[in-house]
This record gives structure tokens, sequence and C-alpha cells, in this order.
């Protein structure tokens, strides 16, 4: 008896943690959200939504409540037509490749293994011959929203030998094996030297190039701590790295202990209801001096000169948060805190 509460208490559920920033995009386009929703337990029937909104061509639309009790049909028919594409922004598609997988090795029904071979036939289609994968906003080599290092992730675990893959076969294994190769290839071209050092990565890439690029009016060409952790800590992950690899880390480390900026903190400060703008952000950005505050990091950078910016929605790039117009003051995240958990595992 001990011994079946002890495994019922340790029973897991495939996790939810890769479909947060979609549900988020989703909740800001919806304030009244008065319908049911199903809780992790019920992963059969979040993989069964998965299934139903699962595009011709193996992807996903974004910006969905995965654990909405909806008809998906008539969601899908409220998207506008270029919402209904197959997209990896804001953290899209290779979640639910995950979990589709985790369900599949809990319940051995076909349709969930199904569904997951073609979410990975589309992730191995949409692969760039350079490597990468594009984003939303522009055809390029794209880190924002973990979109190429979310993919390698992904393959990296399979490689690995990941138990919810075990189900694929020896030749799948292989494209992905060599997919995987392709987009560390890619991310060590990427990597932007300045006089001769190595230092990080921007948000997007050409694909050309390989320098970093614009994609939408406020997201210049820069380097980008945020993605640059991501990226970091794919290549922290890597069995038995090369030694570019290694070199590469290390870099790109010395750069964020470089860039950080000391003295200041970043506030919320609450809004009256007629000031609020969004409902999911009842609250404006400020910056606070104090010498006692942590280290703290921006999330653009000059690429000559490593000066931190910011930037209007308009395109005009900024220095102060004030100068940011409100929306995009508290809708993007300027500053962060994205090396700290980077630092611990270097370490």
């Amino acid at each position: 008896c001990l011994v079946a509460q002890y495994a019922v208490a340790q029973t897991t559920y495939p996790s939810l943690e890769g479909f947060m920033d979609g549900i988020h995009h989703w909740n800001l386009e919806h304030k009244e959200r008065n319908y049911k929703r199903y809780t992790p337990e019920q992963y059969k029937e979040i993989a069964d939504n998965f299934v139903a909104y699962q595009n011709e061509d193996g992807g996903w639309p974004k910006n969905i409540d995965w654990l909405a009790i909806l008809p998906t049909d008539s969601v899908k028919a409220a998207l506008k037509e270029n919402y209904r594409r197959s997209t990896m922004d804001n953290r899209n598609t290779f979640p639910q490749i995950e979990y589709l997988s985790d369900v599949y090795g809990l319940t051995r029904q076909d349709k969930y293994k199904q569904a997951a071979l073609k979410g990975l036939n589309y992730l191995l289609k949409m692969q760039k011959k350079n490597g990468g994968w594009r984003g939303w906003d522009v055809d390029a080599i794209t880190f924002n929203d973990e979109v190429t290092t979310g993919a390698l992730e992904l393959f990296l675990k399979i490689n690995r030998g990941d138990n919810s893959f075990k189900w694929l076969d020896d030749s799948m294994k292989r494209r992905i094996f060599d997919a995987f190769n392709r987009g560390v290839e890619v991310i060590l071209k990427c990597q932007v030297v300045q006089n001769g050092v190595k230092t990080a990565w921007g948000q997007q890439h050409d694909n050309e190039t390989f320098l970093p690029t614009k994609a939408r009016s406020y997201e210049l060409p820069s380097l980008t701590a945020g993605e640059s952790c991501s990226i970091i800590e794919l290549l922290m992950s890597i069995p038995h790295p090369s030694n570019e690899v290694v070199e590469s880390v290390k870099a790109a480390v010395a750069w964020l202990k470089k860039v950080q900026i000391k003295g200041i903190r970043v506030e919320k400060i609450p809004l009256p209801e007629d000031k609020i703008i969004n409902h999911e952000y009842p609250y404006d950005k400020v910056v606070v001096k104090d010498k006692k505050a942590k280290p703290i990091w921006a999330r653009f950078y000059e690429v000559a000169d490593n000066t931190p910016f910011m930037c209007t929605r308009a395109g005009e790039k900024v220095w102060k948060l004030s100068d940011v117009d409100a929306e995009r003051r508290t809708g993007y995240d300027w500053y962060g805190y994205w090396p700290e958990k980077i630092f611990e595992k270097y370490d």
C-alpha cells in the first residue's frame, strides 16, 4: 500500500513550461477568458488539442491557449489568415513535438507518435541550407524566441537517446544528427568578432554574411544578452564538444561579464486602471539608481562597441528606458538577468 501511494505521489506529467510564451501572447489578445481549461494531468486531452491544431505541413500556429477547452475549428477560423500558418515564433512547434512524444510514451497511442513525427519532418524541412531557421518577422537565421536553439535543443535530446524518442528509426535519427551538426556550425559562424575577439550573437543574422540584421522596427542589428545565453546553454550541453565550441563558449561568457551593468535596477510601478495599456502589464517600468543592485544586462548592445541601447516602436534608437514608448517599455524586456544561470552552469 505504501509503495502504491509513493508511486502515485511520484507521478509526473509532460511539462507545459514550453508553452507559457505562446499562452501569454494569447492572453494579451484575450482579456476575458471565461472558458474552462485542461489541467496538467489531462495530458491526453491536451495532446488531442495539439493533434487538432496541427497544420498539414506538420507545424502549428502560434499564440494559442493549448489548454483551452474550446472548439479548435472555431479558434482557427477566428485567426487572421497569416496567423494560421505554421511557425516556430514565440517558442512554438518544438515543444509540441516533445509533448506529443512524451504522451505517446505514456499511452502508446499511434496518433501521438504520428503527429510528433510529422512535426519533426516539418522542422527538418524548414531548416535552411546554412543550418539555421527563420523566425516570423524576417527571413534570417533567428535566435529570438529560441527559434534556432529550440529546434537544436530538441535534436540534441534525441541525439543523446531521450527515452521519449526511442521509437524513431535509424534513418530519422541520422537526419536529426546531421541537422544538429549543421545548426552548430551556423551558430559558430554567426558569433560576432570585435577587433579579432569573439563576443556574442544577435537576435537574428543575415543568411549570407552571418552578421546581425534587423527584424521588427524596434529590433535593430545588435548583440543580445538574452539570446546569447540560450546559445551558450545549448553549446555547453554538447557532450564531448570540439575545441571550437569550447572557445566559443569561453569568449561569449567573457563578453557577458564585460558588458554587465552595475548600479541600476528596474522597478515596476503599478498604474491606475485608466492608464493601463494592456491588462497583462498593469504597470510602468522605470530605471532606478541603486549602488547595491546586482549586475543587470541590457537586451541590445551596439555591434561595434557594446554600448547598450533601446528602441521606440517607430525604430528610433534611444539610450534611456524613459524614452521608449510606454507600450514597448512595458511589453518588452529591455533589461534582464539572463546570464546569472549561465555563470552558475559555466562554473
